[in-house]
């Protein structure tokens, strides 16, 4: 076999930043993004037929008072709460990259966050801290915000969102490196399972210089914590 043909058969690698923007674009993605308003409303009234039946499911009536409107509602909330799922980072951005002779760590810290676990599909909600070292280039502060918030509208699990987010500012910036940190309370856990109200899951992603330098990680730890 050549190796023409084993490059051919080899998987597709997922690259932080594809070239129409999209970032780790799910199997249904782009057909979303580029649905017609009608397409839309069709998509939207499939979702409320669907929360019809799990309404009938356990055990309600969906066409009593409280719910007869619910389905609709929910189909419309289910969209905006995974709209990251159709976003283009690059109009994210909007161009907010300058050129800056500065070398020193720029940090945004508990920038409120809320996602959708996709194994349960209920929210997990808390803090992230964002940080990256500039090599001559820069990105709007409310850019970094925008990015976790992309993200995070999506079916998630925190640890791929915290490392999506850092690696997507990696592949942007090119910086000597990012720093993510993300605290959550996930009412998977909470509400459901074992139960444990009040506590919380942090995780964190280190690139480049956070990730080879301890007094460097040791600073942005530091600063999180004040």
């Amino acid at each position: 076999m050549s190796n023409f043909e084993d490059e051919s058969r080899a998987p597709r690698v997922a690259t932080p930043v594809e070239n129409d923007g999209m970032s780790w674009p799910s199997l249904g993605a782009r057909e979303r993004r580029d649905e017609t308003i009608a397409q839309r409303e069709e998509r939207e009234k499939k979702l409320a037929e669907a929360v019809k039946t799990i309404l009938a499911c356990i055990g309600e009536d969906p066409e009593r008072e409280g719910l007869i409107k619910t389905p609709e509602r929910y189909a419309k909330a289910l969209m905006f709460f995974t709209q990251g799922y159709e976003r283009n980072i690059h109009e994210v951005i909007n161009e907010a990259i300058f050129e800056e002779d500065h070398d020193e760590m720029v940090l945004v810290k508990d920038v409120d966050v809320f996602s959708l676990c996709e194994h349960h599909m209920v929210p997990f909600i808390g803090k992230i801290s964002i940080a990256y070292i500039p090599n001559r280039r820069v990105v709007g502060l409310s850019k970094l915000a925008r990015i976790a918030e992309m993200f995070a509208r999506r079916l998630q699990v925190q640890e791929r969102m915290t490392k999506q987010i850092a690696t997507a500012l990696m592949e942007i910036l090119q910086p000597q490196g990012v720093a993510v940190v993300m605290e959550c309370s996930h009412l998977c856990m909470c509400s459901r399972g074992v139960q444990k109200p009040g506590s919380s899951t942090i995780t964190s992603c280190m690139l480049g210089v956070f990730r080879s330098s301890p007094r460097t990680r040791e600073e942005f730890l530091n600063l999180i914590r004040r």
